[in-house]
């Protein structure tokens, strides 16, 4: 398993893990900096997206119309203030695993989570998302509140 370095550049020595490693990393430093165009490029169109749990987010999600669909619904219960930190990224085969903290303000609550994103890499796009929620219940508590 490749630990990756994400402020290494692709070089053509670059192995397909890194690259997939760097296609991924590169799709949340899109949607930090709100260029929702190249987050999605890096997603296949029929992109299969799972968030568990019980709370208003929790579904799968297919393709680029749904998942932006959840993007949009995500933001909106926060007010816009829903961020995402890489902590790790961890890269083998076609698999990336990013270990991230989660935050965000809902109904004057401040939330964070650390979770854990898998990912599924196939021709250079994303063509799966599984996330795994360090306290599901918590996480579908506070989604679920009322602003």
């Amino acid at each position: 398993m490749t630990k990756m370095d994400t402020a290494n550049p692709i070089t053509p020595e670059t192995t397909v893990e890194q690259a997939n490693a760097a296609l991924i990393t590169g799709a949340y430093d899109a949607f930090g900096r709100g260029d929702v165009k190249s987050v999605f490029a890096a997603f296949a169109e029929d992109i299969f997206w799972h968030v568990p749990g019980r709370g208003p987010l929790s579904r799968d999600y297919r393709g680029h119309a749904e998942v932006r669909g959840f993007f949009e619904h995500f933001m909106s219960l926060s007010g816009g203030t829903f961020r995402l930190e890489i902590d790790e990224v961890f890269a083998k085969h076609d698999r990336v695993v990013v270990l991230c903290t989660e935050t965000a303000q809902r109904a004057g609550q401040n939330w964070t989570a650390s979770n854990v994103h898998v990912w599924t890499v196939r021709d250079g796009r994303a063509v799966a998302f599984c996330e795994y929620e360090g306290d599901e219940q918590g996480e579908d508590e506070f989604w679920s509140r009322r602003a």
